[in-house]
């Protein structure tokens, strides 16, 4: 059985061996820090998606719209929004090994080691001593940190550190022909975030949809950014996914707004059934040059807690930026007020891959199910059932005697209504323990009895308790629990 310490390992092997998720480029002996999302993990991907996308866009009560902006933009872009000059992290390099180090992760790594050991306190006062220096972008005293704290090299074992310095995390390409035009500036970005795409389009959305203050934007998509030390799985990695939402509202309403929305997007955490002691909020010590106010939503996952979503109140920095480098204003005329003024903008920001690992690491259990009369276990992942890849697991008792017929038209009667899974191969008990380790809530067994009285055994997959029940009222039971 998994403890606590080794969890998140069990967990990366679960995903590999039941198709949530696999290494990129796996026969190539893949690509370090990017992943592919296997047969179910892809279903598990869209459904926190869409269950995202459904709740800002349809179900809030707050005017929020969706857009699907091109990954690549304008190089402009991202020098009105500081990336060119200020999307920095500070690094370290080994001079023994080589090797690259993210200062924060060096010594947030070194402070878990102490806190394993015992040294609690200890680590705590090096994460707040971190925190202020990285927050006064005072280098000198970090690596003096990292001295007097005898953090060493993984590889090397060594404490010969480099200077600390800062290095740009976005992508750059050409676009188009290189060579047509040598005076030409070809230089392209991988967009970094996807927060740019909305701002941009800000007046577009606004007055095709004849769009009133406050209002918001949402968007789902992908962002990429070049992390030298990229770790734990996905959560960190160069190719992700964002679930961002722009809030447009008045200027000097920003502190209302930030408070409504850093409780709102944890009451949708929330309605996922997960334990709220699992979460805690982390005001930022040192801000974003767009921000006034910003936090963090941490969740508990195996390694520790760790963000999941950020809110941040950006001011009006970035349609400012936008409008004096496009020199196209970015003005809304408030009738209500009847004055012109640059929105400030409040934003939510979650990492949709994260939240793909939040919702494994709080669903994954292994369970020992011995009795005196015999040894047994399952691993099951207890998913709420509207984010199950798989709802409903339809699974004829032999493959004779019509019962595979009778399965199959419950198959085509369910599958517009949910996700189905057809399956007659093994033993019923272990179709079962496929169909736990996998999420899915409901299994129908079709046996001889439905031949008789046309009902079918439905297994509940937390309680394993079974019951019977006609065949005619399986959809309801399913979308009852799902919707």
């Amino acid at each position: 059985m998994a403890t606590d310490s080794n969890k998140f390992q069990a967990i990366i092997s679960h995903c590999k061996e039941y198709g949530f998720i696999f290494p990129s480029s796996e026969i190539y002996d893949g690509l370090q820090a990017v992943y592919d999302y296997g047969q179910m993990g892809s279903e598990l991907k869209k459904n926190i998606k869409d269950y995202w996308w459904k709740s800002m866009t349809q179900l809030q009560e707050n005017n929020i719209v969706g857009i699907d902006a091109a990954i690549f933009m304008h190089p402009t872009t991202w020098k009105a929004s500081g990336h060119v000059d200020n999307f920095n992290d500070p690094m370290i390099d080994n001079r023994d090994s080589k090797k690259r180090y993210r200062v924060d992760h060096l010594i947030e790594a070194h402070a878990e080691q102490m806190e394993k050991d015992g040294r609690i306190d200890e680590a705590r006062g090096l994460l707040q001593e971190m925190e202020v220096l990285l927050g006064q972008d005072n280098f000198v005293a970090l690596k003096e940190l990292i001295i007097k704290h005898n953090i060493k090299c993984a590889v090397s074992g060594t404490i010969n550190w480099t200077d600390i310095r800062q290095f740009n995390l976005m992508f750059a390409t050409e676009f188009g022909n290189a060579s047509a035009d040598a005076e030409s500036d070809n230089k392209v970005y991988l967009r970094p975030e996807t927060a740019q795409g909305i701002f941009v389009n800000f007046l577009n959305v606004q007055k095709t949809g004849r769009m009133k203050i406050p209002f918001g934007i949402a968007q789902v998509g992908k962002a990429f950014r070049n992390e030298i030390v990229a770790r734990q799985f996905i959560f960190r990695m160069r190719e992700f996914e964002q679930m961002e939402m722009q809030f447009f509202i008045r200027p000097g309403s920003q502190m209302e707004w930030y408070e409504y929305w850093k409780t709102e997007r944890l009451k949708w955490h929330l309605s996922l059934g997960i334990d709220p002691a699992k979460y805690r909020y982390h005001d930022h010590v040192k801000l974003a040059h767009y921000a006034d106010a910003a936090c963090d939503i941490e969740y508990e996952f195996p390694f520790g807690f760790k963000e999941v979503e950020g809110i941040h109140s950006r001011t009006d920095f970035d349609l400012k930026q936008h409008q004096e480098y496009s020199r196209k204003k970015q003005q809304y005329f408030d009738t209500e007020i009847n004055q012109n003024y640059i929105p400030y903008v409040l934003e939510t920001s979650i990492g949709l891959d994260r939240m793909f690992l939040l919702v494994l690491s709080n669903s994954y259990e292994e369970q020992d199910l011995s009795t005196e009369e015999k040894k047994d276990s399952r691993v099951v992942l207890k998913l709420v059932p509207k984010l199950a890849p798989i709802k409903l697991a339809i699974l004829p008792l032999t493959k004779k005697d019509g019962l595979p017929e009778i399965a199959q038209q419950i198959l085509k009667d369910n599958r517009g209504a949910f996700k189905c899974f057809y399956e007659e191969k093994d033993t019923i008990g272990k179709r079962y323990r496929r169909m736990d380790a996998i999420g899915t809530p409901y299994c129908i067994t079709i046996d001889h009895q439905t031949k008789e009285d046309n009902t079918v055994t439905i297994r509940y997959r937390d309680s394993m308790e079974q019951e019977r029940i006609p065949i005619d009222k399986i959809r309801e039971i399913v979308l009852k629990e799902i919707e």
